[in-house]
């Protein structure tokens, strides 16, 4: 689609960019109203589930997606994945339990995985990648709106209406998404002697899977070393094993174990999975620090999340302009992951005294970091590869990250639950005193970190202790909140480490200049047929 004029590529980005925004704002409402969706839900173990479940559902359509819309285009499957993320986001609205909300959110991620995908594929089919520079920071750019939108509308909802209109209130977007695909995005045809490769994407995603579930659950739900989590993991080897025979036969592989040798790609993917693992596993839980240690509203950690989100808005904008003008990226790549571990280090310092300045301080450095890196991965794979390989090359992309997202949600959730049980379990005076009274002791029994999410809860309880066991009380709510405090601190201490490890490899990454046209690229392919 590189040959179609400026005019009509314009319009067919707006239409990508809608879809993407409706995905965006969807899933980034969701952060700050959660806490409080889990202290009337309940369920605070399975927290990381709400989110670990999206990305295993959208990592597995993401990589699926991205070799079929090499044979048949991008556009149906991008028309798909709204109408699979519609249904899922209409249904978590419903939910009635923990349970609920974790497998609807799981439809949601079917979805979400096939827009992300072949969003970000269609602009490497319209632009060439020095051009695409510009736009995968524009495209960044919209993930950034929808984070400074959606918590603070998210917020806003949980502190002054029904949670579930959380999940409701962006449906209309769908829509107009969905008509603006439909109207504007070009069509294929499918291309002649390509073959859906069924068997190679069955064990691609049973290779997924169990390696997934087997991060999540251990830890919290079994031991590292049950006989769950080892089965799993042998599964996991097993499937790869299948796999990696099968798509060596393959005539058309799912995913082509020949792009592996290409060192950048290789190399890349293994930073955009540490880049994931870094940013998920503890951007999710700043909302929990604002909420639940210095207690501030769900509306207040909206607006407290803000500057985040447009720090981030403004590097990825103008880091994509960057990459565009000049062809090069590695140095934008490690100055942006080195700027986003200063903020998870300065973010790992932080306690109940902290005062919310430096909370939003902290923030800015995290999405300064995070504007300027995030897009730089996905546009070095595609740079790397052929035109022919575009859309699974941007999968596999999207794989690895999500992949590396999900790991680090479930290791630093385990982390969190492990911390904070430690630190409570260590008690209080105040708890004891409270236990001199046995309907108090009732009345606490079960009291968690969870119920500092809770405003209303927390002050019911508080209106029912008798005023001389006042002073008892606050020291309870103080060990809850150091508890969860010393939880999320080594949270962001490990991320931090985690995003080091990242600066350090992408240093090893070739730099080869971004190309101006796909033209020259594609002669050559042809040629060699």
């Amino acid at each position: 689609m590189e040959h179609l004029d400026h005019k009509k590529k314009i319009t067919i980005m707006i239409a990508i960019m809608s879809a993407m925004l409706f995905a965006a704002l969807n899933q980034t409402i969701v952060g700050t109203a959660l806490p409080r969706i889990i202290a009337e839900l309940g369920g605070i173990e399975y927290f990381s589930w709400v989110f670990t479940m999206f990305m295993l559902a959208s990592s597995i359509t993401a990589i699926l997606v991205g070799k079929l819309s090499d044979i048949y285009g991008r556009k149906p499957f991008i028309l798909i994945g709204i109408g699979v993320f519609t249904v899922g986001s209409l249904l978590a609205g419903f939910s009635t339990s923990i349970f609920e909300l974790i497998a609807y959110r799981g439809i949601q991620g079917l979805g979400g995985g096939l827009i992300m995908s072949t969003a970000f594929t269609a602009v490497g089919d319209l632009f060439s990648p020095r051009e695409r520079g510009k736009w995968q920071g524009i495209m960044g750019s919209v993930f950034g709106l929808a984070s400074v939108f959606g918590p603070t509308l998210g917020g806003w909802i949980v502190d002054n209406a029904d949670w579930h209109w959380v999940f409701w209130v962006f449906l209309p977007f769908g829509i107009v998404a969905f008509i603006l695909i439909w109207s504007l995005f070009p069509s294929v045809e499918k291309k002649p002697g390509e073959k859906v490769d069924y068997v190679g994407s069955l064990f691609l995603t049973t290779t997924i899977v169990p390696l997934l579930l087997a991060f999540s659950w251990a830890g919290s739900k079994y031991e590292w070393a049950s006989g769950q989590i080892i089965g799993l993991f042998l599964a996991t080897i097993a499937s790869l094993a299948i796999f990696i025979l099968v798509e060596k036969k393959a005539k058309s592989p799912v995913l082509p174990l020949d792009l592996f040798k290409n060192g950048i790609f290789s190399l890349a993917n293994i930073v955009g999975f540490i880049l994931g693992a870094g940013m998920f596993g503890a951007a999710m839980y700043i909302p929990f620090f604002i909420q639940g240690v210095i207690g501030e509203s769900a509306t207040a950690s909206g607006l407290i999340m803000m500057p985040m989100t447009l720090s981030m808005v403004a590097a990825s904008t103008i880091g994509g302009q960057f990459m565009t003008k000049t062809g090069k990226y590695k140095m934008l790549a490690i100055t942006g992951l080195a700027v986003m571990a200063v903020g998870m280090f300065s973010l790992s310092a932080m306690g109940p005294s902290t005062s919310v300045t430096m909370v939003v301080v902290n923030n800015i450095l995290v999405g300064l970091g995070l504007g300027m890196s995030f897009p730089v991965f996905t546009l070095i794979v595609q740079n790397a590869v052929s035109q022919h390989y575009l859309g699974v090359a941007t999968a596999s992309s999207q794989l690895f990250r999500q992949i590396g997202g999900t790991v680090g949600v479930a290791l630093m959730g385990t982390m969190m639950n492990v911390r904070m049980n430690e630190q409570m379990n260590e008690g209080s005076q105040g708890a004891g005193d409270l236990a001199k009274n046995p309907e108090l002791a009732q009345k606490l029994q079960g009291l968690d970190p969870q119920v500092l999410m809770d405003p209303e809860r927390l002050s019911q309880i508080q209106q029912q202790i008798p005023p001389q066991f006042q002073e008892a009380f606050s020291a309870v709510v103080r060990m809850l909140q150091d508890s969860l405090s010393y939880a999320l601190t080594g949270v962001y201490f490990t991320a931090a480490l985690i995003i080091i490890v990242g600066v350090v490899l992408t240093f090893f990454i070739k730099e080869v200049p971004l190309r101006t046209s796909q033209r020259t690229e594609e002669k050559k392919e042809e040629e060699a047929v």
